[in-house]
């Protein structure tokens, strides 16, 4: 029997302690005696909720934008923490907090209900992507992109076992985890979200996390109190996106989609994943939270998927005909609970009244439900004698948070998910030797762990002791390793040194990012910080070891050549000493590349052997010396020629002329026509614009005087457009609706329009909206780009 179904005092007697609670005064999700199968009690639960209380079982907001008493008065299924989400508005809340709030949750979830009608306790998820990465303390693992590189399923089994503990300390009992993305293109931001290019890694090193998030099926183990819920995202098709970007389309042959991106899906299901995230994405222009060819006919009847299918983040409001707090489409489709974070009355009331009108079946209603009362019986929380989260098991032990057994499993990760791509001999590093680290990654624990770290894009501006305690940064563990090894250890972030080393380490890298944030829209890494060191050391006679901060392959060719030893570190996360483990030979360097290294810089997809400096499996072990013909280090991208700019900054270039319907719009203020301008804050006093459009309104640019090469538009759109929008370069006209709709309320995008798709581009621009529309505008320019640059939005 689970420890999920002892009673209070019993369950306080097998902890040890001395007096448990009166078992009369604790609240009991669902009375007994219950049917024994489970079908049989989903039923008897069903048949006594409340329509009100069914449909809020579908709803999951987020923990800023509702309280546990409107949890108590509308008995929400789920509840998440977002990505910048913490307990009572504090994103760096100890611990202890965000077991306060579970605890509030619970109880207002599970206060009784008139009627005997049951009370079913809500669950809360969380994106634990990297180790439970949301809260101080915890062991931040190395992304997926790292982990690929071992090939290592039980490390992954073990990682997700230790993230499982890490939660249940808190009173988290649901985890967004693993993406099982097969990244295609790694101009997509969430790239090293993935495990592999190739899905045949992706396939078991997820089924391997689902089985360490959740235990193994069939055993005791299995959503004990030792595990938590396990979530296969995003189905499916989200690593395929044109030019990668983020939530876009993905086209082709379903068939031959399916073969490439949902092949991880089955491996997920047979693993006995309880819940699939369905994904931001469209195939073939039909958004994924809409798509009931896919949702239903082929994870559900096809692959035999029997768990509950959550949502992403609003993303059922990107469905045609929905909005966020509108969208019966999306249940009918197959998803079973809408993840709303902030709209969740008025979806509730709108769902309500759906089914109340038969627009959604009261069959199809029940399915639902029934779906997510499914996890949750598996998980125990809906027994006889189920406790709040602080009385389980581990609740509240924080010990469990950073615990050294778990470091440990990360340190083992990061040392095999480093993979030498370059070594004239200068590793292993010489015992006794005198070591240089430089760089500004070499001491940040922040930047080693990239995004999802403590906030959703991570941040440089998270110190190591304030934020990372127990952490050991990359400097840390060289110096650690060097001292050991009898040698000595300086760090000098800019590379200037009195004494002269015998080596010097390199660390440099990308700085954190997520999804939106990271898009790029070529594989340029442009940060010359690590290539400047490296030439520097080269110059005055050092040996060199570079190693790369990054969550995808980029093109290096100018560090590699400067380079004596070059080694992808990926985004390794609190255990940098890791990395001096292979550095120092007291590991082997096993990591081998799970995404092939691109030759070029345009950042077109590279998915085997065209193309690649380095094919996927690539990696030197230790003593194996690989050296590398010099590199070409041209790229257009890099001398692209400096932008003309038409406006920013609040400031028209001379020359520029602004109307609206034909009327001007001196410096892009005012009314002309249908549009009005007014001056709005991006990053200083009125440097940008927000321009209101008249349905049937037009807004043009025209230059005079100077510019060539590509339009490049620094633009935010708050709304999805409601009417087709055109945008006309010269003799061409074409509608961008679709490409705006995909970047509506993501931040601030760039917009760049080549010759590729708007041949003959000339001397001005037209936005045209059929509908209202408003759109901020920080920048236009133009700027010469390499021949066949795509368009990309």
């Amino acid at each position: 029997m689970r420890i999920g179904m002892l009673t209070v005092a019993g369950f306080m007697l097998a902890t040890g302690c001395a007096q448990g609670p009166d078992v009369s005064t604790v609240p009991v999700a669902v009375s007994q005696p219950a049917p024994q199968t489970e079908d049989a009690r989903i039923a008897d639960l069903l048949a006594r909720m409340s329509l009100e209380h069914k449909v809020a079982q579908l709803i999951q907001p987020q923990i800023n934008s509702f309280t546990a008493t409107d949890m108590e008065r509308y008995r929400f299924g789920s509840y998440l923490n977002g990505g910048n989400g913490g307990p009572y508005g504090d994103e760096f809340a100890p611990a202890s907090q965000w077991l306060k709030l579970a605890d509030e949750m619970w109880d207002a979830s599970t206060r009784p209900l008139p009627n005997g009608e049951p009370a079913i306790p809500a669950i809360w998820g969380t994106d634990a992507v990297h180790g439970h990465a949301n809260v101080i303390g915890a062991t931040i693992f190395p992304h997926n992109v790292g982990l690929g590189a071992t090939r290592d399923a039980d490390l992954v089994r073990r990682i997700g076992a230790a993230t499982a503990l890490e939660m249940r300390a808190t009173g988290i009992e649901w985890d967004f985890s693993p993406t099982i993305a097969v990244a295609r293109d790694r101009r997509w931001g969430r790239s090293y979200e993935s495990y592999s290019q190739d899905p045949d890694i992706v396939a078991p090193l997820g089924a391997a996390l689902i089985e360490g998030l959740q235990g193994k099926a069939g055993t005791p183990e299995h959503l004990s109190a030792n595990r938590v819920i396990a979530t296969a995202k995003h189905f499916f098709a989200d690593g395929g996106t044109t030019q990668g970007v983020d939530q876009g389309d993905v086209n082709g042959k379903v068939a031959e989609l399916k073969a490439l991106h949902a092949k991880p899906y089955p491996a997920a299901i047979a693993a006995g994943v309880e819940s699939i995230m369905a994904s931001f994405n469209s195939v073939n222009g039909v958004k994924m939270h809409g798509n009931r060819d896919l949702l239903t006919g082929v994870l559900r009847d096809e692959f035999g998927f029997k768990g509950m299918v959550v949502g992403d983040w609003n993303a059922h409001g990107q469905v045609a005909g929905c909005k966020v707090d509108d969208c019966a489409q999306s249940l009918l489709a197959g998803l079973d609970m809408y993840m709303v974070p902030d709209d969740w009355r008025a979806l509730h009331a709108n769902l309500l009244r759906d089914v109340q009108s038969g627009t959604i079946p009261m069959a199809r209603l029940d399915e639902a439900v029934a779906r997510v009362l499914r996890m949750k019986l598996r998980l125990s929380l809906l027994d006889a004698g189920a406790v709040k989260p602080s009385l389980r098991p581990h609740g509240g032990n924080f010990a469990l948070l950073g615990a050294a057994q778990h470091r440990a499993v990360a340190r083992e990760a990061v040392a095999k998910s480093q993979v030498l791509l370059k070594n004239d001999g200068v590793l292993p590093l010489a015992a006794g030797a005198r070591i240089l680290v430089a760089g500004r990654a070499a001491d940040s624990v922040a930047q080693a762990s990239g995004g999802w770290t403590l906030t959703w894009q991570g941040g440089l501006e998270l110190t190591n002791e304030k934020y990372f305690p127990g952490a050991t940064s990359i400097w840390t563990g060289l110096k650690q390793a060097a001292e050991a090894a009898g040698g000595s250890a300086e760090l000098s972030v800019d590379g200037s040194f009195a004494a002269r080393p015998d080596v010097a380490v390199v660390v440099f890298g990308e700085e954190p990012y997520a999804e939106f944030e990271g898009d790029r829209k070529n594989a340029v890494f442009t940060d010359e910080e690590g290539l400047t060191l490296l030439r520097k050391f080269k110059a005055a006679g050092l040996r060199t070891v570079a190693v790369f901060l990054s969550g995808r392959p980029l093109w290096m060719n100018r560090e590699i050549n400067a380079a004596d030893a070059f080694v992808a570190g990926w985004l390794p996360g609190s255990e940098g000493a890791g990395v001096a483990d292979v550095l120092f030979g007291k590991r082997s360097a096993t990591g081998r590349l799970s995404f092939s290294w691109p030759a070029g810089c345009d950042g077109k997809p590279v998915n085997g052997p065209e193309g690649a400096l380095f094919n996927l499996g690539y990696g030197l072990s230790l003593g194996e010396r690989g050296t590398i013909a010099r590199l070409d280090e041209t790229c257009p991208y890099l001398n692209a020629g400096s932008a003309a700019d038409w406006f920013v900054d609040g400031k028209l270039a001379p020359g520029t002329v602004i109307t609206g319907d034909g009327a001007p719009l001196p410096n892009l203020r005012g009314h002309a026509g249908g549009i009005t301008a007014r001056g709005v804050d991006r990053k200083r006093q009125e440097d940008a614009r927000e321009i209101t459009f008249a349905p049937g309104a037009t807004l043009s640019f025209a230059q005079r005087q100077s510019g060539s090469g590509a339009f490049r538009i620094s633009y935010f759109l708050p709304d999805q457009p409601t009417a087709p929008v055109k945008l006309t370069l010269g003799k061409s006209t074409f509608d961008i609706t679709r490409q705006l709709a995909l970047s509506a309320g993501k931040g601030w995008r760039e917009m760049i329009i080549t010759d590729a798709c708007a041949p003959g581009l000339g001397p001005s621009l037209a936005i045209t909206s059929s509908g209202s529309l408003k759109l901020q505008i920080a920048a236009v320019s133009r700027q010469a780009m390499p021949a066949g640059a795509d368009c990309s939005f």
